[in-house]
């Protein structure tokens, strides 16, 4: 066999090294809203890490900020982030359940991805009247040269994402004679087309559709005593996108052009907990609740059906999955999910049967709200824990296997009792973002930063 010359051989190789850099699963990706560039909790980088490094992973930046619940998101070598600043003199309560008047501000802070270093900041004041007042729980939605926020009192802006001037804005409690909801305005606003989806509440106005450069009403629909803190999400069901809005009254979907109401399914989301992001199987929806916990729908009619349901209502004594706060994960005709006292499970997404569980990747024990954000990537999860860990996981229908954990920050914040952190963090550049109510730390996760 005649040799290559050695010219071609140098040449052969600098194209493929070339081509590693420039095909689509190598480049960075972004992270611009709530659940990642798809909204479905899937981070599509390559690579990462298998397993953490012995010394742990690679801090590449750590920066002071306030409190809040909400994740950050990263755009364009940008990181935006939404916290809360006390006025002085002022204090937050030691029970977070109490409400009252808590003045101070709200922030959205535009920093360097590659430093951590502050470029921009929006302040405004706003006095808190929600439990649990920390501060804001909505993760940024950045969108062709804007960043859109939603504070905790209704607060909606769009600003600048390079420069951080408003461009629009709204109070949504003054404009649609709306209550901020008890634990605050939380639902992630949804980018469609031209649209900006918000959940609002007030007479009529539970969700409502903006121009996304004007902040101009385009359609506004359905009534509910409360809003609850359910995300939109627009799925394809029988052949046409649905919006799907679950209020603590109603599943419901909606032609997301005009509002008009495609259907409803009554379910009661008791002490208006409509929280966790509903998830599309196939032609089935699955919707999960800290009281009422599981409803799995069949949706490829006019008016979808149950396919199952949780058999109890309750806080403790459950089946199914009765989840408070993190989206589930449904993968492979399993559900993949934490319940109300942290209890991480597993079901067959047919039958809402329970395969196993357990607490390993939300403390070690039972906790009231105990809590781990799931995101998949390739055929591991990445898992944030309360604690303020980092985990690798495998998740299959015989077991949960820890692949490793590595502590990012510590929790800050009180719930139940203990201290927690109840913060979706955002995956990105081949790297996770996390925050608490002091600091977000950016950790790479590139195989070139250690580990294989």
């Amino acid at each position: 066999m005649r040799p290559y010359p050695l010219s071609f051989l140098r040449f052969f190789a600098l194209c493929s090294a070339f081509a590693a850099l420039t095909v689509p699963g190598l480049r960075a990706d972004d992270w611009p809203q709530w659940l990642g560039p798809q909204r479905d909790g899937v981070w599509r980088e390559t690579g990462l890490i298998e397993k953490f490094p012995a010394d742990g992973p690679t801090v590449r930046w750590r920066t002071p900020i306030g409190g809040g619940y909400a994740g950050p998101a990263v755009v364009k070598g940008r990181l935006y982030v939404a916290d809360r600043q006390l006025a002085s003199g002022a204090t937050n309560p030691s029970d977070p359940f109490a409400r009252g008047e808590i003045p101070g501000t709200e922030r959205l802070l535009c920093l360097n991805e590659a430093d951590g270093n502050l470029l921009w900041k929006h302040e405004y004041n706003c006095a808190y009247t929600v439990s649990y007042p920390a501060g804001p729980r909505v993760t940024p939605l950045v969108h062709d040269g804007k960043v859109y926020a939603l504070g905790a009192e209704g607060h909606l802006l769009c600003l600048d994402s390079e420069k951080g001037k408003v461009i629009w804005s709204h109070e949504l409690t003054k404009d649609y004679n709306s209550k901020t909801p008890l634990w605050g305005f939380a639902a992630h606003p949804l980018i469609d087309g031209n649209k900006l989806i918000c959940v609002v509440g007030g007479e009529g106005s539970v969700v409502v559709a903006f121009d996304k450069d004007t902040g101009k009403e385009l359609w506004r629909a359905l009534s509910a005593k409360e809003p609850g803190y359910c995300p939109p999400m627009i799925y394809e069901f029988a052949g046409k996108r649905q919006l799907i809005i679950w209020h603590p009254e109603a599943v419901n979907a909606l032609d997301p052009e005009t509002g008009k109401l495609y259907w409803t399914h009554a379910v009661e989301a008791k002490s208006g907990l409509s929280v966790p992001t509903p998830r599309k199987d196939g032609d089935r929806l699955f919707i999960t609740s800290f009281y009422n916990g599981s409803l799995m729908l069949k949706v490829d009619s006019a008016q979808p059906s149950v396919v199952w349901r949780s058999k109890k209502v309750s806080e403790k004594d459950t089946d199914g999955l009765h989840s408070i706060m993190p989206t589930p994960f449904i993968a492979d005709g399993h559900i993949y999910g934490v319940c109300s006292y942290g209890q991480f499970r597993c079901l067959k997404a047919d039958t809402g049967d329970r395969l196993w569980e357990t607490f390993e990747p939300t403390g070690g024990k039972e906790a009231r709200w105990a809590n781990a954000f799931i995101v998949k990537n390739g055929s591991r999860y990445f898992l944030f824990s309360e604690k303020g860990d980092l985990i690798i996981a495998r998740l299959t229908p015989e077991k949960y296997e820890e692949i490793g954990r590595a502590h990012l920050l510590e929790a800050t914040n009180t719930a139940a009792g203990r201290d927690v952190v109840w913060s979706h963090p955002a995956f990105a550049n081949r790297s996770v973002y996390a925050r608490n109510d002091k600091e977000i730390v950016c950790v790479s996760l590139a195989v070139s930063a250690g580990g294989k």
